[in-house]
């Protein structure tokens, strides 16, 4: 996976005020940090973080330059550990960055991309995902930017587990290996609920159903008296 290159600037205001002035002027508030440094507050131009960095999905390498070449802070490698955004506006108000060393292995998240069609949904199963990402260790320089999961040839009650994904050299996958990450259910069939049994069922006193059987008489009721028989032949 290629480098995410990105400018940032060193900040040197911290707080809730002086970060909604630079928010209000363009500007991402953000910390630089790792395990052989200490944290280093910066900005980055919002408009550049949206189109390079808020669509991304997963883990991705970014390389952070300096526009002054400052030493502490140019070309140095990080991943986007966390960033903020506003739930309703969908600003970006903060970002964490985390450096990395390109020789050392790591584990990230990546997400899934389910490809294909499942025979079992050909015939009415339900296609569900039960992970939608998944850790992995590897060097920086090799992270996946998705695993592709091919859901072709799953029948109903079939699954595809960790221990078969096919992964890109030099990527492992960290936890159980058992684990299911995509399965095959049977379709749901809705069942006669008994509140709509019920209504079913004409009530006392109400109009029969066409068609249907009349309702034998209760036990000591009199039978209803047959109509008497017209006398006489035809009209006329």
């Amino acid at each position: 996976m290629d480098a995410v290159e990105i400018t940032i600037e060193r900040r040197d205001g911290t707080g809730k005020g002086p970060n909604r002035r630079l928010r209000r002027s363009g500007v991402v508030p953000a910390v630089f940090y790792g395990p052989k440094r200490s944290t280093v507050h910066i900005n980055v131009n919002a408009g550049e973080f949206e189109k390079k960095l808020l669509h991304l999905e997963g883990s991705h390498l970014i390389r952070l330059l300096h526009g002054s070449g400052d030493a502490e802070l140019h070309d140095k490698m990080a991943l986007l550990r966390e960033k903020q955004v506003h739930p309703v506006t969908g600003l970006v108000l903060h970002a964490d960055f985390y450096e990395v060393d390109l020789t050392e292995r790591l584990v990230v998240s990546v997400p899934f991309h389910f490809i294909g069609k499942a025979a079992g949904v050909v015939v009415g199963g339900i296609l569900q995902p039960i992970l939608r990402e998944i850790e992995v260790e590897c060097l920086p320089t090799e992270i996946p930017e998705f695993i592709e999961v091919d859901v072709s040839p799953l029948g109903i009650h079939e699954a595809v587990h960790v221990s078969a994904l096919t992964l890109p050299a030099g990527v492992t996958p960290v936890g159980d290996p058992t684990r299911t990450v995509v399965t095959v259910v049977p379709p749901t069939i809705e069942e006669t609920k008994p509140a709509e049994a019920a209504e079913a069922v004409p009530a006392e006193g109400a109009a029969p159903v066409e068609g249907a059987a009349p309702a034998p008489a209760a036990e000591g009721a009199a039978a209803p008296k047959a109509a008497p028989a017209k006398k006489g032949g035809g009209e006329g």
